[in-house]
């Protein structure tokens, strides 16, 4: 078979190959690199099999694994400061625009969630539970046993789903006081930062302390530009947001709430510490 009838084959998966590869890491540009990938390896090894899409579906998945393991190893820097910078630069490859629509399609909520599992956990869920792949065709991939993955996408699911059970009322509440919080930020909003936090309101990040209401406010203020990217959430059972460009976690905070105002505000941007982090966005 000749290179032109080769990516002529190739051609008719594109589609679904870029939708696994994206599900797995949450990056348009990335996923079309391991894309891109697959047809190179699928070019060298010339292959002949029945079952075409089922083989390059474990390629992709195979290359976007190693992606994720990277990520998982890297020992990236903290986002500085005492609040978190999501933007982290201009986003390369495709437009943001068009990860944006991808992202809104897939489901950002789904996708910070994906973020906070291993890699082993974020494939075999994709794989099964998205893309409907049986439990034995996705062991190899991960290099355990069907039962332990069968595990690991049941974990996942358990992560994945532990935000559907309705809130109790004073949760609700809370919520509603963060929600007051994040649009005041996101408006540069001094009066209604103050209306919100509590005088004696302590925030921690990253090491460093903030005390009282107008040194947090200011805090605050200075996000606004970046609040964009913040999406009220569930924060290990807590109220919170989470800072998210298209559905790639950077940042999470948690709020202590008494008596209707904010005392206190804890932010992780260490990508360790958000990866154990359990995440519900609402």
């Amino acid at each position: 078979m000749d290179l032109r009838d080769e990516a002529r084959r190739f051609e008719t998966h594109r589609a679904h190959l870029r939708a696994v590869a994206y599900r797995m890491l949450g990056s348009l540009a990335e996923a079309d690199d391991a894309v891109q990938e697959t047809w190179l390896r699928f070019s060298r090894a010339g292959a002949d099999v029945d079952n075409l899409g089922g083989w390059l579906t474990t390629v992709v998945s195979r290359v976007c694994l190693d992606v994720l393991r990277s990520r998982a190893s890297r020992r990236e820097e903290p986002a500085g400061g005492a609040w978190p910078d999501p933007a982290g630069g201009p986003v390369p490859g495709p437009s943001p625009e068009d990860e944006a629509v991808l992202a809104d399609s897939v489901g950002l909520a789904l996708l910070v969630v994906l973020d906070t599992l291993s890699p082993a956990e974020r494939l075999a869920f994709v794989l099964h539970d998205v893309f409907a792949l049986p439990f034995e065709e996705i062991a190899p991939i991960v290099d355990r046993a069907p039962a332990a993955t069968r595990q690991l996408a049941s974990r996942a699911r358990r992560r994945v789903r532990g935000g559907a059970a309705k809130p109790d009322a004073g949760l609700i509440r809370r919520h509603q006081v963060v929600d007051a919080f994040l649009a005041a930020a996101r408006e540069g909003d001094f009066a209604g930062l103050i209306a919100v936090l509590d005088p004696d309101v302590v925030l921690h990040a990253d090491g460093a302390v903030v005390r009282g209401a107008e040194s947090v406010a200011n805090g605050a203020r200075r996000f606004s530009e970046r609040a964009e990217f913040a999406r009220a959430a569930t924060v290990d059972g807590r109220p919170g947001l989470v800072v998210a460009p298209l559905g790639r976690l950077a940042g999470a905070m948690t709020f202590a709430i008494d008596g209707g105002r904010i005392t206190g505000i804890e932010i992780f941007t260490d990508p360790a510490r958000l990866a154990g982090l359990e995440v519900a966005v609402r």
